[in-house]
């Protein structure tokens, strides 16, 4: 691995010069490689970073005894975050150099429980990536069985910032 060009912030996260110094598909492709730290909320959550492609993104997670909401089934905002992250990091995919991103807006259908210890895809995909506004759609599946678990679809602002 090469040495790390990212200059970061104290919380270990790239800076803002950073990032918009990259495309959002090389910012992903460097978060990828580990050349750049992912999201801290990736940790409490149980999921990573598995998959970058130009306007495709795919993470992987397994909900755990602490994603339970307290009737004992996963809570739905554990299928939301990862929907959130997979969809709009698709769309970062299609942001150019000197844009950022944020989510807008999301919409989840939740098909099925997912039970506990079930590793999981969270794939997001892109619809349309235009100059101010980014669409994709998602699904969590299960990476054994291939059993869809829930869909979803957002909206993105992308934002001129340099």
């Amino acid at each position: 691995m090469s040495e790390p060009f990212i200059a970061e912030t104290p919380a270990g996260l790239p800076g803002r010069d950073t990032m918009l110094s990259l495309s959002g598909l090389e910012f992903m492709q460097a978060m990828l490689r580990g050349d750049i730290s992912g999201p801290p909320i990736c940790t409490p959550m149980g999921y990573r970073l598995h998959a970058v492609a130009d306007g495709h993104v795919t993470f992987r997670g397994t909900p755990e005894f602490q994603h339970m909401n307290p009737i004992g089934g996963v809570h739905g905002g554990w299928y939301g975050t990862l929907l959130d992250s997979c969809m709009a990091c698709a769309v970062m995919t299609k942001v150019p150099k000197g844009s950022a991103y944020t989510t807008l807006e999301y919409k989840i259908n939740i098909t099925r429980a997912i039970p506990l210890g079930t590793q999981i895809e969270a794939i997001g995909q892109i619809d349309h990536a235009g100059r101010s506004t980014g669409v994709a759609h998602g699904e969590i599946r299960g990476v054994a069985d291939g059993r869809l678990y829930a869909t979803g679809s957002t909206t993105c602002l992308i934002m001129q910032m340099a």
